[in-house]
């Protein structure tokens, strides 16, 4: 998994994504994933597939210091990581091989 630089991420994040995440309804904004909220059973999905439900905040400028609201989108993992390789971003191999557990030919 990619380690995050927390120390450029605000204090509140958490809050932040939470907002952008519930002001899409728990759906992806690329591919209208219904992902998982909060409460909802994951009882019977294996781990691939919550991972492929969870529901992410992406920065559009790739800065994680600038959380203006018109500068995030909530994605589906699968999407997120999409933006990131196509700007040749450092994805690992096990992240790529969700997209294939999903059919998404990368």
């Amino acid at each position: 998994m990619l380690k995050k630089s927390h120390n450029r991420y605000a204090e509140n994040w958490v809050d932040i994504a939470f907002e952008v995440k519930q002001s899409a309804d728990w759906k992806c904004s690329k591919c209208n994933l219904q992902c998982i909220p909060p409460g909802d059973s994951t009882k019977g999905l294996s781990r691939s597939e919550r991972m492929a439900l969870t529901l992410t905040v992406h920065h559009k400028n790739f800065t994680p210091e600038d959380n203006r609201l018109d500068n995030l989108c909530a994605v589906c993992t699968s999407c997120h990581l999409l933006y990131h390789c196509r700007r040749k971003g450092n994805i690992s191999p096990g992240q790529l091989s969700l997209w294939k557990e999903l059919g998404i030919n990368y």
